[in-house]
Formats: structure tokens, sequence, C-alpha cells
């Protein structure tokens, strides 16, 4: 197969038809029934929670592993995902915005993790990694361990981090650990009860802009496809990859996928960082983000919602003022190196909170 295709997965996905593409052989997804069915582009899935990434050092290489066993439900209890009412009280309130934490950025333990949610009063979390491991990298017997904490504690999860197509993961590496990741992260979405997984589009690694567009567009629509007959679905993120910074490629990667199991998560703070107008492209997508990550930054640093110069209070007012009803999930980046992996800065506990006080009173 030449180098440029992602490999087959027909044994990877049971109960799936398959048809020859250009991409190779990829899954045709049996029909979902409406109530299992992603919900349009441009509107909340009911069902979606947010997963902490792995950075301190992102989600990287997975090997080989599990198939999927299960699905995701369509709804997950407490999901919190409703319209927020004008003048709603306490944030995660019935009524109110969703605020969720990537809480790995205020502690690697799960304790700590909760702890800064409770200082809060957020009830949910998007889940990235405990103990510095990855999520999709947990043992099986950690992660129902941790599944189980988070319910006893009330906080439910609002998405997953995969290192799919992520800065460490460049077009190059082999298309499998993708596939083995995505398998491990959709059978642990569906047990506990999120739709959600965060992906990007895959850094070039030498390629020509055409044959990295084209490997980009062939490995997520078979991620796509995959994603559909799991009943997830994936957030690609304005970061990392082909169309991580660029509007006019998030809406072209779109338009060629083609699948309701494909979305956008807008970051608010990415702009700043990587060079470009965050705000110019949030107005250009605005109808495929169903997820936010929260962050502000100025210069080379990372800050405070709100004080940076993301324009973060324009890009909540614009959310809002076009009918925005997910998460709002805090990715500070105060405490810590993004990419690099290491411990948390002295006090992040503190400034997690602090950051978190800021995004909630801009969300106000």
């Amino acid at each position: 197969m030449p180098a440029d295709h992602p490999p087959a997965v027909g044994t990877r996905h049971p109960g799936t038809r398959h048809h020859a593409s250009a991409e190779g052989t990829r899954p045709t997804p049996t029909a979902l029934p409406d109530a299992r069915r992603p919900a349009p582009l441009g509107q909340v899935d009911a069902g979606a929670t947010a997963p902490p990434t792995s950075d301190p050092a992102h989600a990287h290489h997975l090997p080989p592993g599990a198939s999927l066993t299960s699905r995701a439900p369509a709804t997950a209890p407490g999901d919190g995902l409703q319209p927020a009412a004008a003048g709603s009280g306490a944030p995660g309130s019935a009524g109110g915005p969703v605020l969720a934490g990537i809480t790995d950025e205020a502690a690697p333990d799960l304790p700590g993790q909760l702890a800064v949610l409770a200082e809060l009063g957020w009830s949910a979390i998007e889940l990235r990694s405990v103990d510095t491991v990855p999520v999709a990298a947990l043992s099986d017997r950690r992660f129902t361990e941790v599944a189980k904490t988070l319910s006893d504690h009330g906080v439910r999860a609002v998405c997953l981090a995969s290192g799919i197509g992520g800065w460490a993961r460049p077009v190059s590496t082999p298309f499998e650990h993708d596939l083995a990741e995505f398998d491990t992260l959709a059978r642990r979405c569906g047990e506990l009860g999120t739709r959600y997984i965060r992906i990007m589009s895959y850094p070039n690694s030498g390629l020509p802009e055409t044959r990295w567009r084209d490997r980009v567009v062939a490995r997520i629509g078979v991620l796509a496809e995959a994603a559909e007959t799991a009943g997830v679905v994936l957030l690609h993120e304005n970061c990392s990859g082909w169309a991580g910074t660029s509007a006019e490629r998030a809406l072209e990667l779109l338009d060629a996928v083609r699948s309701p199991a494909l979305k956008l998560l807008f970051d608010t703070g990415n702009g700043v960082a990587h060079g470009y107008d965050g705000l110019a492209l949030l107005e250009k997508v605005l109808p495929h983000v169903v997820h936010v990550h929260v962050k502000d930054a100025v210069g080379g640093r990372f800050v405070a919602p709100g004080q940076g110069a993301a324009r973060v209070a324009d890009c909540v007012k614009l959310l809002r003022d076009n009918g925005y009803q997910g998460t709002w999930s805090l990715e500070p980046h105060v405490s810590l190196v993004p990419h690099q992996a290491g411990a948390l800065a002295a006090g992040a506990p503190a400034a997690f909170v602090a950051a978190g006080r800021a995004m909630a009173r801009l969300l106000r």
C-alpha cells in the first residue's frame, strides 16, 4: 500500500461493512438509530462530555490495543449541555453555563484534580491524564478506578483528550497508533457516558502541501467513519496540524470528510500562541463549534482568561449571540510549558483556581 494511504481497518471494527476507496479499505458504518446519531453540525450534542488531554505531555503513542466493545450513549445522565438561561446562577447549575476543567494543569493526581474542581464548585472535567499518564494509556484496571472515583464525587467527563493528529504525532506516524488509541477512547467514552474525543490534524513531516492535505483528509475520514459507527464524535481543535490555524482549511476538512461525527473545538487562546487572529477564525467556523477551550495569552506567556490579547470576552459574546450551548472548558496553561513533559510550577492548584474564577466572571 502506498505510504500516502492509511492502512485498512477491516478487522478493527467488527460489524462494519467495507468498501474500496482512494484511502484504501474504509469502513462503511452501519446506520445508527436516530437517537444515537450525532447532532447536526452547529448543534450541541446532548450526550457530550470533555476529556483531559495528556499535556503535561499530551497523549502520545499507544500500542495496538483493544477493539470497540461498547458504544457511548447518545445522552449522558446529568450531561448539562442544555440551553443556558439568561441570568442563571452558579456555573454548572441547572440552566447555567457548564464549566469544566482540564485539571491535570492543577495537579497530576486525581485527588488533586478533584480538589480544584470542588474549590471552584464545578462538577465537570475534561479528562486528559491521571498521574501524568494519558487517559488512553491508563490500564483498564486503573481507568475503571478513575471512572468510579469520578462517579463517587459526582463529577462527569465532558470530553476525552487524545494524541491523534497532535503536535507529537505528525502525518508520517504509523496510522495504527491512531486507530488503536481511538478504539480505546471510544470504549472509555462508553464507560464514562460521554461522546466527545479531541483530535488535531497532523503536523507535516516534509510532504508537499497537496500530499499532506490528502493524507490528513484520508486519515480523519477513516476515523470519522469509525466514530460514527461507535456513536462518538471527533472534535478537531484549532491547534496543531494541517487545519489547525486556518478557518478555510478547517471548513475544507469538514466538507471533504462530510461526517456528522466530525465537529470543531474552538480554543480561545491558541491564536495568540500560534500567530493568527483567533476571533476572526471563530467568526468563519462558528456554526460548527460544539466545544470550547478557554485560555488567554499575551506575547509569549499565558495569563488568566480576560487578561491577555485573545479577546476572550469577545469570543464568548460571539458564541453566545449565536446560540452556543456547549461546555466552557478551562485550559489555562499558566502552570506548565505546553508540549513539554515536566512538573507543574509551584502553586499550580491556586493558579488554576484563580484562572477558573476569572473564566467564571467572563461567563456571568
